[in-house]
């Protein structure tokens, strides 16, 4: 891999927009708020998903720890951007959040890889800030409406085409693990497939659908909201018809019915049914849910935290929601950090519905955190310590990381 921390010269002189503290002409001398950064680091752990942690290493001994969302390219991106950051006061979020996107923007930072690159960054500059203020992340993001955040469960069988087996799973995770929220995947295969490449459901295949959600729904009654995901698998006309189809059931929402790139389309599928759509995952930044809500495309946003832009665009695009009276259920898939992140969010927003949780059968995810107890009954706790409030495993981190990675260096 190239170094491109030579690549270069963060001092050099540009003609286009430059937000660094240099060229603003900052007061450097902030008296103890007086912190500049020194050193960003990532490395990857093999979790259920590739996940990418991320610290931001400072001159007064404090490190905050981020998460980027899953997957190869970031680290590389991150390690481009670092340059623009050493030097700089970690408390300026704002500014250095856009100092990044200006940075990269001949690089694509309006969306994709980089956005997530930037948004691991800023939950770690979240992180450093709280304890540099000494004051939990949620103070930095508009203080508190609620003390724990629900969280609901992504879950998954090893038949997952069949009904019965969802609904057994959905009824021993409610049971026996304390959830009163659960979502299961709906684009699984039914056996009645003719051509899968042309996101058309026959009739079978809608019938299988409904069998699932009759099942999971009624087996669980009213002891749990159930969510069901479509993954962005199904035509215009054929996710109609299938939200039509379950608007007799108590679904909690039925999720990324069609592909995200159309709002047209994804604004006609939600206005045509009752059955309420989820939709924003798949979506970068306050700008791109704006037409979603705007144009009345969905009945519940759901941001990925890591992903969208970090903690304060989060919150901007939850105030945005509330504009329209939408609440936010956050698509989540993170190691402990990413997913806290997210519930210190949920917790300083008046529309949070949910978080997600997808690892409850990895049996070390809450291990790479020094605390314990992270996930009681699905709720989420939010801790007073300062900054996101958790302490990163070192010796965990470094058991389950990839191979070939390389582990933070000591705070």
């Amino acid at each position: 891999m190239p170094n491109y921390r030579t690549l270069r010269d963060p001092n050099a002189e540009y003609t286009m927009r430059d937000l660094s503290s240099e060229t603003m002409n900052l007061n450097a001398d902030r008296g103890p708020r007086d912190v500049e950064i020194t050193d960003v680091q990532t490395t990857m752990v093999d979790g259920n998903y590739p996940w990418i942690l991320v610290r931001v290493y400072t001159d007064a001994g404090l490190v905050g720890t981020g998460e980027s969302y899953w997957g190869g390219g970031d680290d590389a991106i991150i390690e481009r951007m670092a340059p623009f950051l050493v030097g700089e006061n970690p408390l300026d979020i704002d500014r250095l959040y856009e100092h990044l996107v200006q940075k990269m923007s001949g690089e694509g930072s309006v969306s994709g890889k980089v956005i997530s690159a930037i948004s691991g960054i800023e939950i770690a500059l979240h992180d450093v800030a709280g304890k540099i203020l000494d004051v939990p992340a949620y103070q930095l993001v508009g203080g508190k409406y609620r003390d724990e955040v629900r969280i609901y469960c992504d879950l998954h069988t090893e038949d997952e085409a069949n009904p019965i087996a969802c609904a057994d799973e959905g009824e021993r995770v409610v049971s026996e693990l304390g959830y009163d929220a659960i979502k299961f995947d709906l684009d699984v295969p039914s056996g009645h497939e003719k051509d899968r490449a042309n996101r058309h459901l026959r009739g079978p295949e809608i019938d299988h659908k409904v069998e699932i959600v009759r099942e999971v729904t009624e087996r669980v009654g009213d002891r749990a909201d159930v969510a069901f995901d479509c993954h962005w698998s199904f035509s215009a006309g054929s996710a109609k018809r299938l939200a039509r189809e379950l608007e007799p059931y108590d679904v909690w929402w039925l999720e990324d019915p069609v592909p995200p790139e159309n709002h047209d389309v994804q604004r006609e599928v939600t206005q045509s049914t009752t059955t309420p759509i989820t939709v924003g995952e798949n979506v970068y930044r306050t700008h791109g849910q704006r037409r979603l809500l705007e144009e009345q495309a969905v009945d519940i946003i759901a941001p990925d935290l890591p992903r969208v832009g970090g903690m304060r665009e989060t919150r901007k695009v939850a105030d945005l929601a509330d504009l329209y009276y939408v609440p936010v259920a956050m698509h989540n898939v993170s190691s402990p950090i990413g997913t806290m992140a997210s519930a210190q969010v949920a917790a300083a927003i008046p529309n949070s519905l949910a978080v997600e949780y997808h690892s409850y059968q990895l049996g070390w995810w809450e291990d790479l955190v020094e605390e314990d107890g992270l996930i009681e009954d699905g709720y989420m706790e939010i801790p007073e310590r300062p900054g996101l409030g958790l302490t990163l495993d070192l010796d965990a981190v470094a058991e389950y990381m990839v191979e070939g990675e390389e582990l933070f260096d000591e705070a």
